[in-house]
């Protein structure tokens, strides 16, 4: 079993950035993929990156590639979403995910966290 806590969302100006944690507690194997997704109201979870535990790769969706950033600490279990150039448009509740598969479909993954919510005001 994995648990994940997720912190450090909350309110910003367009422009500005936050830097989400991911604590990952339980069965944490050095395959698991740790994926970041988000939900704003009245749309359905949309994928947002990925990283491996045990190799770099990283993979990011289109809307957030070059702005947003994920890296994992393994010492401490955690994982990192940092944030740039926030828009109104990445308004959301932030969701850390762990699965087996290294992918963007939210169906491959297993574990979920509570989620967290970041508004960006205009």
């Amino acid at each position: 079993q994995v648990q994940l806590v997720e912190s450090g969302g909350g309110l910003v100006q367009a422009g500005g950035s936050l830097r989400l944690s991911c604590a990952a507690s339980g069965r944490i194997f050095s395959s698991y993929t740790m994926g970041w997704f988000r939900q704003a109201p009245g749309k359905e979870r949309e994928f947002v990156a990925a990283i491996r535990w045990g190799v770099s790769n990283t993979y990011y969706a289109d809307s957030v590639k070059g702005r947003f950033s994920i890296s994992r600490d393994n010492a401490k279990n955690t994982v990192y979403l940092q944030m740039n150039s926030l828009k109104p448009e990445d308004t959301a509740v932030y969701y850390c995910a762990a699965g087996y598969s290294f992918t963007y479909d939210r169906e491959e993954y297993d574990y979920w966290g509570q989620g967290t919510q970041v508004t960006v005001s205009s």
